[in-house]
Parts: C-alpha cells; structure tokens; sequence
C-alpha cells in the first residue's frame, strides 16, 4: 500500500529533521538502535554483538557504515510502519525495496525513477515500491530529487496570476523552465513536470517523465453524463520523491516511494482544494445546487460528486486504489497487529481522519499513541521548498545547468529510455 509516509498519500509528512550530509558522521547510538532492533525483529541474522563490533570499528573508521541488504530492506520497511501520519500502513511488509546505493549519476537515476513508475504501475495493480539511492556520507553527500513525487503537473502563471494546471507547482514550474525546461506548445491542465536531479558533481539537471510510463485514468461519474466534459484526470502510482529515509543515522536523501492512493486524497484534495484545482464551484453549477451561501452545503455535495467520479473511474480502469472508510478500518486493524506484536503504533489524529466524513469513520473516534521512532522518513525545509519552489539549491557552487540542458539532456536522456 499509499503518500505519504503515507503510501495513500495525503501528502509529505513531516519528519523530525536529519543530516544534510557531507561533513557529520553517523550517530553511533543510533546505529546500535537500529541494529538492535533488526536483529531483535529477525532471529535468523544470528547474534547482534559481532555486527555492532564491525559497525563500530567502520564508523570510527569511515564515520559512516555500510546496511546490508537485509539491513537497508528491513529500515525500508520499518520506516514507513512508523510513519504516523500514515493511515495506510497495514501492508508494511508487502513494500518492495530496490538498493540502487551504487546509482548516483543524474541521468542514471533519472532512468531508475522510470523503471520505479513501470513497476509500481504493474498495469494498474499498483504496487508499493522504494528506490532507495546513493546515501549521505561525510566525503560525499548523496543525489536528491526535487519533485515531491515523480509524477507532477506543471502550474502556468498567466499575466495577472492566474494559472492553468495545479498551482501548487507554478513555482516549481517556473524554476525548471529557466533551467532549460520547454512546456509543450498546447499547454493543458495537466502537463508532465519534468524531474529534476541534483548531484554534486553535475549541478540540477532535467529528465521528462515518459508518458508511456505515466498511467492516468480520466475521470467519469457513474451517474452524471456531463461530467467527461470537465476533461478531468489524474494518474494512477502517488511517488514521493523529495523526502529522505533515515535508518540507523545513516542518511539516504533520495529514496522515492509509493503505495497506492486513497480517493480522497485526489477528489477532496488535489482536485477540490481552492488553492489546487478548484473545482467544487463548476461542480456546483453544474449540479443546480444553490452556491450563494455556504449555509446551503453545496460544497459538500459537490465534494461527495467528485469523490465518487474518482472511485469509480479507478475501479471502471482497473486501476489499485482505496475509500476513506475501507482504509479506516484496515489502519485499526493494523493497530491491532502491533499491539499484539508488543509494538507501539504512533499516529497524528490530524493525518489519520480522512479529509471528508471524518466522524464516519472509526479512526475518528480514538486517541494514538505520537512518540517518535525511528528508522522513519523526514522532510526537511530545503527540501519542501524545492519540491514546490525549485530553490534553494541542495549544491549552490553546482555547475550551470541551462547551458546541460541546451546541449540536449532532453532529447539524450529520450534516446536512452527508447534504446
């Protein structure tokens, strides 16, 4: 299963801030923390002393150590089950982890995030999937990826400031295009933003999103015919792609994830927010609903309309995707088998209620535990303001990146996916 971190994905969570990287060593307590609790969690990788002596003497040596595969998979998985603004976290387990640490050149991992998109679409089983980068290290830091997911709509600013596509990324969408970025000559409300991979050694550079690997669903209702007319769609793998996964002090900065998405997450959110796409008011019209006063609710039944369009366009496409009220009962089920695991659950009521209906839902109606634990995936600033903004950059002393792109990443980087 989605996110964010929520692999239904409301959004990026917040973490609780790690290393930048480049300069710090690993904190050694929390790599005896870590591998405790790996060892402790699976017996089969025999007794944790000989493993804590070996990592010990390679951070006193490196200030940093090596995961294991096991290692890097097991504080994968882990992460995402204490992510506690997650509600979809029942499938913990299921999550598939690629250790591409070897891959850090920009067209490189560019292509990696593309292969990440094919397989987590699984042509409409989505998948959860982790494609997990080169990490931080004190001699050399590690890639980043400036999208919040890999799959994004640009946002075109018009003269007086209004914008066509998703506003949330006008910036990000200008920030790119002064890096060398070309929207298409018909500009549409839902435009593949290209991803941009920051190195230091190449600077940011600029890969487009093939859309062969971008499965959208066009939006229908099940009862309302005009509805097609609203030219609505969204894709189907929520691939977050700006935060880092801290496991055992060690930093990996680039570490796209999914799992699939839960429908209000689209209908009362990416579509419906007045500072997103904004539709609830043509919904209204088109409803004959009275929007003259919010004392009439025709938001809420607008909101009810755009949620059930979304449902049944992914469930008539075959395409992975879950209801608030379903989902709610699966994330009490998932406390369950924590608890009885002798686990802590942490939860941030605020996240965990749906965005519409909360009181219908059982989720609603409890207090959760909100200690912090770790391995877990962080957000930091920088990287929030890069995901929506294109600035800062992580590498300010990186090369020129416009005078890369005029000498035709683009089109190379195309070649390379098709040959």
């Amino acid at each position: 299963m989605a996110p964010l971190v929520c692999p239904v994905s409301h959004g990026a969570p917040q973490g609780t801030g790690a290393r930048v990287g480049g300069g710090a060593g690993v904190d050694v307590d929390e790599a005896e923390e870590f591998l405790r609790l790996f060892h402790e969690e699976n017996p089969q990788a025999g007794p944790v002393e000989p493993r804590l002596s070996a990592v010990r003497a390679e951070i006193a040596l490196r200030g940093t150590y090596l995961h294991t595969p096991d290692e890097l998979g097991f504080g994968a998985r882990v992460a995402w089950r204490n992510s506690a603004r997650c509600i979809g976290r029942l499938y913990w387990r299921s999550l598939t982890v690629r250790d591409l640490r070897h891959v850090r050149d920009a067209a490189d991992i560019a292509a990696e995030c593309v292969e990440h998109l094919r397989l987590a679409t699984n042509a409409g089983r989505v998948r959860p999937v982790m494609t997990v980068f080169a990490p931080d290290t004190p001699e050399q830091p590690g890639p980043c990826i400036w999208n919040e997911q890999l799959v994004r709509y640009a946002g075109y600013r018009d003269a007086f400031g209004n914008v066509v596509g998703d506003p949330r990324y006008a910036g990000l969408t200008d920030a790119v295009t002064e890096l060398g970025w070309r929207p298409p000559t018909q500009r549409s409300p839902f435009d593949l933003l290209p991803l941009a991979v920051e190195t230091a050694h190449e600077g940011v550079r600029l890969f487009p999103v093939p859309r062969d690997v971008v499965m959208e669903i066009p939006l229908e209702h099940p009862d309302l015919p005009w509805f097609t007319d609203l030219s609505l769609r969204w894709h189907a793998v929520p691939a977050i792609s700006n935060m880092r996964l801290s496991i055992g002090g060690v930093s990996y900065p680039a570490a796209p994830f999914n799992g699939w998405y839960m429908g209000t997450e689209i209908g009362a959110r990416n579509l419906a927010d007045a500072d997103r796409y904004d539709m609830l008011p043509e919904i209204g019209e088109r409803l004959g609903l009275d929007t003259s006063s919010e004392a009439t609710l025709w938001r809420d039944r607008a909101l009810v309309e755009i949620n059930r369009a979304v449902l049944h366009s992914y469930a008539s496409a075959g395409v992975t995707i879950t209801d608030h009220h379903t989902e709610s009962e699966r994330f009490l089920t998932h406390i369950q088998k924590e608890e009885k695991a002798g686990r802590q659950c942490p939860a941030d009521w605020s996240w965990i209620v749906p965005p519409m209906s909360g009181s219908l839902t059982p989720v609603f109606h409890r207090y959760y535990e909100t200690q912090h634990l770790r391995p877990e995936f962080v957000l930091d600033p920088d990287a929030a303001q890069r995901g929506q903004h294109g600035a800062p950059h992580r590498f300010p002393a990186a090369p020129d990146v416009a005078a890369a792109a005029r000498r035709g990443l683009f089109a190379a980087f195309r070649r390379r996916l098709s040959g």
